[in-house]
């Protein structure tokens, strides 16, 4: 499978959804339409042993021109204020040997993350600690709903991000479905020990046995995430606010936007305000 070697700040977009695009000059690849590469961050680009894969990407298009030539339309994530303010981060990037002349690629792809690739191509690492930022959401409650989640080795490196849509539920049920299936890709990652953070304080203290589980329609999730905490040495929970969960929150909300027809996030619920009563 060729590869595709991102930077840090580029691959952190790729992840949350933010790109779908990449301009590539020099292309040594012969990257064309319908090619599976695979993605790499380059966390320290001066570290190969900070570097990891993040996902595949299916190229869906590929415009070829000369820099200079390149406009507004040809990528809409890409804005320069001039030309030469184009020339300049190129030239920065690549060295000075580029010109308005030099080729270009632009390359615009739909990301699968890492979660799909491991399982085709055995890349997880096995790691003793884990930390969980989990997220779930229903436009409507209820209504469409998704869950997401992220995965980070002690080395804070990400592991997983992923969106699942759950089609019609609760936003408490898609939150706990969220937690699920983050403890289960903790599991299959080989993790002992596992620090979850999430947004929601129901869920969090319903976990830490401070609320009580009043919901029926929650007992059979609750109970099933319980008995998959035994299953590790110890699961730590922590509610923390919503801007600390933003990347889970976009997995939500990108598994929802590729299900539907609408992306305004506006009746967005992650969370309830009515809790139970305190044991």
């Amino acid at each position: 499978m060729k590869k595709l070697k991102l930077d840090h700040k580029l691959a952190e977009l790729v992840v949350s959804g933010q790109k779908t695009t990449t301009w590539r000059l020099f292309d040594d690849k012969d990257l064309a339409v319908n090619d599976k590469v695979l993605l790499i961050d380059k966390v320290d680009p001066k570290d190969p042993n900070t570097w990891r894969s993040i996902g595949t990407a299916t190229i869906n298009s590929v415009i070829q021109k000369r820099l200079g030539d390149v406009t507004d339309l040809d990528s809409e994530q890409e804005k320069f204020t001039s030309r030469e303010a184009m020339l300049a981060a190129f030239q920065n990037y690549y060295g000075s040997d580029v010109t308005l002349q030099t080729p270009v690629k632009i390359i615009n792809f739909s990301f699968s993350s890492i979660v799909s690739t491991a399982k085709e191509m055995d890349i997880f690492p096995r790691v003793e600690k884990v930390t969980v930022y989990a997220d779930g959401g229903s436009r409507g409650n209820p209504g469409q709903s998704a869950s997401g989640y992220v995965i980070f080795d002690d080395h804070k490196r990400m592991l997983v991000h992923r969106g699942i849509y759950l089609g019609i539920t609760t936003n408490n049920q898609a939150e706990y479905a969220a937690l699920k299936s983050a403890l289960e890709e903790a599991k299959t990652l080989g993790a002992q020990e596992v620090e979850v953070f999430m947004d929601s304080l129901l869920v969090i203290n319903q976990m830490k046995g401070i609320f009580k589980v009043k919901n029926r329609d929650l007992w059979p999730i609750h109970d099933a995430i319980k008995q998959l905490c035994q299953q590790f040495r110890q699961v730590r929970f922590t509610q923390v606010p919503r801007e600390m969960n933003k990347l889970a929150d976009a997995a939500v909300n990108q598994a929802l936007d590729e299900q539907s027809d609408f992306s305004d996030t506006s009746d967005l619920k992650t969370d309830v305000e009515i809790l139970p009563e305190v044991i």
